[in-house]
């Protein structure tokens, strides 16, 4: 049976090939075979040119650290404004500002290519990829702090913030790390709908630096300032107690600060993993986590009147 030619050269070249067979005419299995082991021999990588996963998954990670450097450096700051007694209508102030002028550049760098791929030079390496062709998440990151610092009590508000800062960041970093060697999340949670790409990891991650934040904040960092929300001695406030000192002393001490911490971490967890679709978590979860924790606080007030 006749050899096509491509075959043939490929035979006569390898060094060493075997005689053919069969009046000088090898079988097209022994041509195949032969190519075959020729190819695996020319293509076969050394041990050091092999590419190790480990090392591209440590790569995409350290393509965060810019982005999260920033990310939680945010809450550093807040805490140095909250300690150092800043004002809080300032800092709105001073947010607002910044959206006046981030919102329009934002909107020239998704219309203008040149625009963007100046704007991409500067800060690029603070942006992921999906945020290239869509709103920066900078301006959802100052929307949600801002709507904190509008609505909700100081104390809530930084706690948000604060989650919003260090939470959120422990979620991506070990979900990154861990995620894969932990089974996913349910579809739902207590009802609500959580993200398919949310990992058991991230969310265990996202409950623990939420926990960690409240019972460290009213721990410690609170007294600095009066009017808090809950406090060592006096438990809840009375303005969520209905005005009675004694109800909110009900969850005082290590028993308020149990509830508080228990909740704030699974608070945090939640709204860390919760799918809203086209919703930029840097918008909802400092939203989301106060609002949580504002009602909480209702809650143990209305039970402090019932139980005093």
């Amino acid at each position: 049976m006749p050899v096509k030619r491509g075959h043939k050269r490929k035979a006569s070249a390898r060094n060493g090939s075997k005689q053919l067979k069969h009046n000088g005419e090898a079988t097209i299995e022994e041509l195949i075979e032969e190519v075959d082991a020729r190819i695996a021999r020319e293509h076969k990588l050394s041990p050091n040119s092999l590419p190790d996963k480990r090392n591209t998954v440590k790569k995409q990670i350290d393509w965060e650290i810019p982005r999260k450097a920033l990310h939680s450096s945010i809450g550093f700051f807040t805490i140095y404004l909250y300690t150092s007694k800043g004002d809080p209508q300032t800092v709105v102030i001073a947010l607002s500002t910044a959206l006046a002028v981030l919102v329009p550049i934002d909107i020239l760098r998704l219309k203008y290519p040149l625009f963007e791929r100046a704007f991409e030079k500067c800060v690029g390496i603070f942006m992921r990829d999906s945020e290239k062709k869509s709103s920066n998440g900078v301006i959802w990151y100052i929307l949600g702090a801002n709507t904190a610092l509008i609505t909700l009590p100081l104390d809530i508000a930084i706690v948000s913030i604060l989650i919003l800062s260090w939470a959120d960041t422990a979620a991506s970093t070990f979900g990154r790390l861990w995620g894969p060697l932990t089974p996913p999340l349910p579809a739902r949670l207590f009802g609500l709908p959580l993200a398919p790409r949310k990992s058991l990891a991230g969310f265990i991650a996202a409950s623990l630096t939420g926990a960690a934040v409240a019972a460290g904040f009213w721990t410690y960092l609170g007294p600095v300032r009066d009017n808090l929300t809950w406090s060592w001695d006096a438990g809840v406030s009375s303005t969520f107690s209905g005005g009675s000192a004694e109800g909110g002393k009900v969850f005082s001490g290590w028993a308020g600060l149990a509830v508080v911490t228990v909740c704030a971490g699974l608070v945090s967890g939640v709204a860390e993993a919760l799918d809203l679709g086209s919703v930029d978590d840097n918008l909802s979860l400092p939203i989301i986590a106060g609002g949580c924790l504002w009602g909480l606080f209702k809650v143990l007030g209305w039970l402090g009147d019932i139980f005093s």
